[in-house]
C-alpha cells in the first residue's frame, strides 16, 4: 500500500502497545479503538477511540482516520471488521481469515481439510452430540468453547462422562469442540508474516510452557530436532498461504510421539514472540507493520538463544517489587505494560534474557523471576501503579 501514513488498532493490549511502539518507530501514525481509557495501546498511541468494540459509528470513525486497519487480538466482532471491508476500508489480516480463526470448529476444519494434524474433534451442541463424541473419540478429551477462549478460560479436561456432561452444563449452551486429549511432551509454536504478494517470513520456533493456560515462559530455539523445526515452518507457511492472511500470526503445535499436531491459530502478532524485540534484527510487530504496508520482508536473524519470561500478576498487590535487582543483569531486557491492576495470572509486563546457550538463558531467566513479587504497596503507600516502575 504505497503512502500508507496511518495504521488503525482494533484492541489496546501490549501486543498493541509493542506493534504502534515499532510502527511509530518507522514513521506511522498510530490510532487505537478500545473500550477503556488509558489502554496499554492508547498511552502510546497518537490517539484512542474510547469505545465498544461493536460500536459500529466508532468502528467507522477508526476507518475513516486510518489507511489501513489491524487487530492485535481476534476476539472482536466479526461484524466490525465486515463494515469496515463494506465501506472500502483495508483490513489486515482480513474478515475471512478472522471468521475461521475465531470459531475452532471452523478453524480444526480447515487445518485438517489442509492436510494437516490436529487431535480427532467433533462439535457438540447438544447432549446428543456429547453422546456421539463421547463414544466416537472416547476420553480423556478436552472440551473447549469453539468461540472466545483464551488462556485456559473456557476449556475442561474431562476423564470421563460425569465430568463431560457437568462442563456441557457450565458452557451454558455455547457451542463446544470435543477433542482428543494429546498428552503432548511439548508446546511449540510459529510466527510467520506474509504480505500481499504471498511472500512470507518465519521466525525460530519456539517452546512454550503454560501457567493454568497463560503463556509464562518462551524458549528460542525450541528443543526440538531441525527436521521437526523445518515441518513446523513449512506447515505454518501453508496454513497463512491458505487463509489469505496478510501480516503476522502464530500457529501453535503439540508435540507428541515424533510428530506435531496444529492446535491453534492466531491471526496477528503471539506473545510468544515478545523475545524478538530484542533477540532479533526485526521483531515480530515490525514484520507485521511490514506486511500490512506493503513493505519488504526480511529473513528473520536470531542474535543469541533467547528465553523471554512474562511477569504474571498474583493477585497480591499492584506493587512490582524486586526491579532493581532484575535490571543488574545486563543481558536482560525488560518491558512494562502500563497496567494498574495485577490479578492473578494477568499479563503485566515481560523481561527476556539473552545467552550462548538455552540452558544458561534459561537459568538466568529463573534467576530473575525469583527476584520480582508483588506487594501490596511500596516503600511509602502510595496509589497502585502496577505495570510502571516505582
Amino acid at each position: 500500500m504505497i503512502g500508507v501514513e496511518s495504521i488503525g488498532i482494533l484492541g489496546g493490549g501490549q501486543l498493541g502497545r509493542m506493534l504502534t511502539l515499532d510502527a511509530k518507530r518507522m514513521g506511522y501514525r498510530v490510532v487505537t479503538l478500545e473500550p477503556f481509557p488509558e489502554s496499554p495501546t492508547g498511552q502510546v498511541a497518537d490517539e484512542q477511540i474510547v469505545a465498544a468494540y461493536d460500536d459500529l459509528r466508532a468502528i467507522g470513525e477508526l476507518g475513516a482516520r486510518s489507511d489501513v486497519v489491524t487487530y492485535e487480538f481476534e476476539n472482536i466482532p466479526l461484524e466490525s471488521v465486515r463494515l469496515l471491508e463494506g465501506q472500502g476500508r483495508v483490513v489486515r489480516p482480513n474478515g475471512d481469515a478472522l471468521r475461521i480463526t475465531q470459531d475452532r470448529i471452523l478453524e480444526k476444519s480447515f487445518v485438517r481439510d489442509l492436510g494437516c494434524k490436529v487431535a480427532p474433534f467433533a462439535a457438540v451442541a447438544t447432549h446428543d452430540d456429547l453422546d456421539a463424541a463421547m463414544r466416537e473419540i472416547g476420553f480423556p478429551a478436552v472440551i473447549k468453547t469453539a468461540r472466545g477462549g483464551y488462556d485456559g478460560k473456557g476449556q475442561w479436561v474431562v476423564r470421563d462422562e460425569a465430568q463431560a456432561q457437568a462442563a456441557l452444563l457450565e458452557a451454558r449452551g455455547a457451542a463446544l469442540i470435543f477433542e482428543t486429549f494429546v498428552p503432548f511432551e511439548l508446546e511449540i509454536a510459529v510466527i510467520c508474516a506474509r504480505g500481499a504478494d504471498g511472500n512470507s517470513i518465519a521466525f525460530p520456533v519456539t517452546e512454550n510452557q503454560h501457567d493454568h493456560g497463560v503463556l509464562a515462559t518462551t524458549i528460542v530455539p525450541a528443543r526440538i530436532t531441525p527436521e521437526l523445526a523445518a515441518r513446523a515452518r513449512e506447515t505454518t507457511a501453508r496454513i497463512g498461504a491458505g487463509l489469505g492472511i496478510i501480516g503476522a500470526y502464530c500457529v501453535a503445535f503439540f508435540v507428541f510421539d515424533g510428530d506435531i499436531y496444529v492446535n491453534e491459530i492466531e491471526p496477528r502478532d503471539h506473545n510468544s514472540g515478545h523475545y524478538s524485540l530484542d533477540a532479533m534484527q526485526i521483531s515480530q510487530y515490525e514484520a507485521h507493520v511490514r506486511a500490512i504496508c506493503d513493505l519488504p520482508l526480511v529473513e528473520p536473524k536470531l542474535f543469541e538463544p533467547a528465553v523471554m519470561v512474562n511477569v504474571l500478576g498474583a493477585g497480591t498487590g499492584d506493587y512490582l517489587d524486586g526491579v532493581a535487582e532484575l535490571l543488574r543483569d545486563p543481558d536482560l531486557k525488560l518491558h512494562v505494560y502500563g497496567k494498574r491492576h495485577a490479578a492473578l495470572r494477568r499479563k503485566m509486563a515481560h523481561f527476556t534474557v539473552l545467552a550462548p546457550t538455552v540452558d544458561e538463558a534459561l537459568a538466568k531467566a529463573e534467576a530473575g523471576r525469583r527476584k520480582l513479587r508483588w506487594l501490596a504497596h511500596g516503600p511509602v503507600p502510595q496509589p497502585s501503579i502496577a505495570g510502571r516502575l516505582p
